[in-house]
């Protein structure tokens, strides 16, 4: 304890020139986008993108056309998936902001102009003393001046609960984590009281740059987003050799085999404008051709002046070559004057029919329904999770979290209960350690840890107590409440004569009392087992009264268990004080006490965690501990929870300060057999995420203090705690209202189960695209016109896709998706399985489609209305039934299991079979149906439904 100083503080001018230079204790908050751009956002997703240039792309030929029903359906498929997506983060965030509410207004104790007087805590500036108290949280970075027995929760920024403060440099702690004689901002005054002089306020202090890095915007790409990408460059390659193919055909077609012979003249300048045409949409095509190559593996990256390169920049390219080439035919003999050298109004109607066919084409690749899907899943899957205590803020989050394969996790109120508790008490005298028993120990024991304390239980919360004060003593008043003993009634009673409180140089405190239980003053002591015991002549026992000698050693072999557990212990002892004693109540603690025994105190791991953990590694999933705490601590926590094993070497166990000495090249070799980092700093969580990512692991990260915030950003998924601080939370992409571990492994089954529905609608509207896309085709080639209408498509592919979106994503989650290990962030979306399950079922849906078409063709080469109707229906029931087949993808069981669980998946059904019965008897003219007989209903519902009872049979002979 340091002498008394007289401080006087910085004057007002002083107040004013450091604001000045050093600014206010002010943090500057993460900048929110505003809404606008939250919306454009959503646009960045790739299969919207694509999208969108399909919209464009029909927009060409509904002008031509004039008929815009596909255009404004496509339109409204963007703008649905994009607003339902913006609503629903939106609201996350809402929610979320009322969560983290944060009071930057209360008042500090500060003397100034030499006088002690209270200021906002936005007002501190650097020079200020500040004053703290037990309860207090730290405003600011600073020096300590005086400290008494001050002890501080850094909780917040390195994970420790309790800190020893000292400004005597005999007592410093060479492993702390930051300086024994200084305390940070965020940090709280768990007991004792301390002045400060302040060093650094706001954006400076340790709290401010670590909540800077918290809102660093990171590159990190979502698993989700990469698969995405890849399927719209894949349909993007599709559509385009299609387009090019049928485009090339049918050119061909006319040109060469037509019944209208075309000069070869007309034919070179058709060539030198389309050639022309090429070169002006470059940035267009080549692109697509780009995304083909990188498709069959090779990196290649597209041209600059491709990718950068302004849209006029390539007109006036396409202006020079058209230039060029007139140039060159006319050098040739071409007459550009001559009418006749020109292609007729006739052969430029059919090249441009031709080129709107192969946007038909690429129209009909794109799957309308995709982003819708993605988006509903994520959107009900966000709803969901909030009832299992996940409250997603950002949409992607959900399925990222089914493709993570390692799990940094923090100790404290993650895998721990963050509340000190009473693990085994050895009093001596006390039978079976049961404090209600009526004896004198038991009295002088329950009279020593009510009387001899600080702390407080804050009973406020029926369902959940509180401590006041410091945690290792309010585990004790915890104890005493457990066994229905009011410590307070205690505490009244006994009345403190005099008082000497913890500090770090005596390891002790020890309070003097008018005792009610022995009529007498008392003087009860606690502190470390080895110093109290060192004071002791003899033991408390109802029995023969022993010297501490007898029993030292047996008490030692018991506090090296406790210690090599990781646990606190403490002493405790008492002396009865004659009425004429004149000593000081530290001279009469220093001899002749009488030993009551020890406890041993931990943070006792959550009931659920270890299942958690093992759900965690029985799915592939690395999990890691990252705290701020010793290593014995760390590990035996790592043993308790299944993370450490007894034959882990010193390997799997490094330091924060350890970490940082190792160059990237080591430390990369070490992160993935790492299983825990201790005394680890928030730079040193943060290049551990950024060193597993980039060895191709998808990382989660949970925490909940300031020092968890950096880690939290760069994460591919952030998870903060709901009882954290307000950095961490802004950082994070979900909170754990509960926050409990076991919440995580339920986010990592909801996430791999959003993936197989995701994956489940890809394989459903991609068959259906298939087999769209190759009736346009062939039908293009063999010379009929589509026989599904605008109106008609616009049902299947827009209304119809919606519904079976809203019916796979409604599936509930899978748990037999947390025995397999993580997908590789690299695998395809789109499965070799399911590619041939598209191809194959795709195609026989086109071989039986087109042989309808030729079945029902008439000798003039046209169909009836009627049977229009049939194979409008037909082909809408094939995908009906395709979409229980869905529903069983990658489940191993009949699409009937479970059935009655998808109430939402039923009522879709319904509503397709419904939706197209009420199309075809009602549309008319719209939908270019008649009312289709009920045998021929019936005859079409049980001739396509061999689709869901193949597929039955299928997945029972491959059980």
């Amino acid at each position: 304890m340091e002498n008394k100083k007289h401080f006087v503080g910085l004057t007002d001018e002083q107040v004013q020139e450091s604001r000045k230079k050093y600014g206010n204790n002010l943090l500057t908050p993460p900048e929110r986008d505003p809404l606008w751009k939250l919306f454009l956002e959503k646009f960045e997703d790739p299969i919207i993108r694509i999208l969108l240039i399909a919209a464009f792309l029909s927009l060409i030929i509904s002008v031509v056309h004039n008929d815009y029903a596909e255009t404004i359906g496509i339109f409204c498929a963007i703008f649905l998936a994009t607003g339902v997506a913006f609503w629903f983060e939106m609201d996350a965030n809402k929610k979320f902001d009322i969560l983290n509410k944060v009071n930057d207004q209360e008042l500090i104790k500060v003397i100034r102009n030499g006088k002690i007087g209270e200021v906002a805590k936005t007002d501190v500036v650097v020079g200020d003393i500040i004053l703290l108290e037990t309860g207090e949280e730290v405003p600011a970075d600073g020096e300590l001046l005086e400290a008494v027995s001050l002890q501080i929760d850094e909780s917040t920024l390195t994970g420790e609960p309790l800190i020893d403060k000292t400004t005597n440099p005999a007592h410093f702690h060479s492993d702390s984590t930051y300086p024994s004689n200084w305390v940070m901002r965020g940090t709280k005054v768990i007991d004792g009281h301390a002045t400060v002089e302040v060093k650094k306020v706001g954006d400076a202090t340790e709290f401010g740059q670590v909540a800077k890095k918290a809102t660093e915007m990171t590159k990190e790409d979502t698993p989700l987003n990469k698969q995405l990408d890849r399927l719209a460059k894949l349909i993007g390659v599709v559509g385009f050799i299609l387009a090019v193919l049928t485009f090339s055909v049918l050119f061909a077609k006319d040109m060469f085999f037509g019944a209208t012979e075309v000069p070869l003249v007309q034919l070179g300048s058709a060539g030198i404008v389309i050639i022309a045409i090429m070169v002006v949409l470059v940035k267009v095509w080549l692109p697509i051709v780009y995304d083909g190559i990188q498709l069959m593996g090779y990196d290649k990256e597209v041209p600059d002046s491709v990718e950068n390169g302004s849209w006029f920049r390539w007109l006036s390219y396409g202006v020079v070559t058209f230039a060029v080439l007139l140039g060159v035919g006319f050098a040739a003999g071409l007459d550009i004057t001559s009418a006749e050298s020109w292609a007729s109004i006739d052969l430029a109607k059919i090249i441009l029919q031709h080129f709107m066919v192969a946007v038909t084409l690429i129209v009909v690749a794109v799957p309308e329904g995709l982003p819708m899907s993605v988006t509903l899943s994520l959107a009900m899957s966000m709803r969901r999770m909030l009832k299992t205590n996940n409250l997603v803020r950002k949409m992607h989050a959900t399925e990222t979290m089914g493709a993570t394969t390692v799990i940094c996790t923090d100790k404290t109120g993650t895998l721990t209960q963050n509340q000190m508790t009473i693990y085994q008490t050895d009093f001596f005298g006390l039978k079976d350690q049961q404090p209600r028993e009526n004896s004198d120990a038991a009295n002088l024991i329950k009279e020593s840890i009510s009387a001899n304390t600080t702390a407080h239980l804050d009973h406020s919360n029926p369902v959940k107590s509180k401590s006041l004060g410091n945690p290792t003593e309010a585990a004790l008043l915890f104890w005493l409440h457990k066994n229905d003993i009011d410590y307070l009634e205690l505490r009244e009673k006994a009345e403190v004569i005099e008082q000497l409180t913890f500090s770090t140089e005596r390891k002790y405190m020890a309070t003097l009392v008018e005792s009610p239980t022995l009529g007498k003053k008392v003087l009860y002591v606690k502190g470390a087992p080895e110093i109290v015991m060192s004071k002791c002549k003899d033991v408390a026992s109802d029995a023969t009264p022993r010297l501490i000698k007898e029993v030292k050693s047996d008490v030692d072999n018991k506090l090296t268990e406790y210690q090599g557990k990781a646990m606190r212990t403490l002493g405790f002892a008492y002396k009865i004080i004659e009425d004429e004693t004149p000593a000081s109540i530290k001279d009469l603690a220093d001899f002749d006490l009488t030993f009551l025994g020890i406890v041993a105190i931990s943070d006792p791991v959550r009931e659920e965690v270890p299942s958690a953990v093992k759900d965690c590694h029985d799915a592939g999933i690395d999990v890691k501990i990252v705290t701020g705490d010793t290593p014995g601590t760390a590990k035996e926590i790592g043993k308790q929870i299944g993370v450490w094993k007894d034959e882990d070497s010193d390997l799997q166990i490094i330091t924060g300060v350890e970490f940082a000495a190792l160059s990237d090249e080591e430390a990369l070799k070490r992160v993935q057999g790492l299983k825990i980092m201790c005394r680890a700093r928030p730079s040193d969580k943060q290049r551990l995420v950024q060193l597993l990512q980039q060895t191709g692991s998808v990382v989660a990260v949970t925490g909940d203090g300031t020092n968890d915030a950096p880690a939290l950003n760069y994460a591919h998924v952030g998870l903060s705690m709901g009882s954290g601080t307000s950095v961490a939370k802004e950082a994070s992409d979900i909170t754990l209202l509960d926050d409990s571990f076991n919440s995580i492994a339920t986010a990592v089954m909801w996430g791999r189960s959003l993936y197989q529905n995701i994956q489940r609608f890809i394989l459903f509207q991609l068959t259906i695209n298939v087999a769209a896309l190759s009736i346009v085709f062939l039908g293009s080639l063999m010379g009929f016109e589509l026989p599904l209408t605008v109106t008609q498509m616009l049902w299947v592919n827009l209304i119809m896709d919606t519904f079976a979106a809203a019916a796979l994503a409604s599936l509930p989650p899978d748990h037999n998706v947390m025995k397999s290990k993580p997908r590789h962030p690299n695998d395809f979306i789109i499965t070799p399985v399911m590619s041939k399950n598209i191809l194959f079922v795709g195609f026989s849906f086109v071989v039986l489609l087109v042989g309808m078409l030729f079945y029902f063709t008439k000798t003039d080469g046209e169909i009836s209305a009627y049977h229009l109707s049939v194979f409008f229906t037909v082909f809408v029931m094939l995908q009906f039934w395709n979409l229980f087949n869905a529903k069983a993808y990658a489940t191993g069981k009949s699409a009937f299991h479970e059935l009655d669980k998808g109430v939402g998946f039923i009522i879709v059904g319904i509503l397709i079979v419904v939706g197209q019965f009420m199309i075809v008897e009602f549309g008319g003219e719209v939908f270019r149906t008649v009312p289709i007989s009920l045998k021929d209903w019936g005859i079409i519902i049980a001739a396509t439904s061999p689709v869901l009872w193949i597929g039955e049979i299928s997945r029972a002979l491959k059980k």
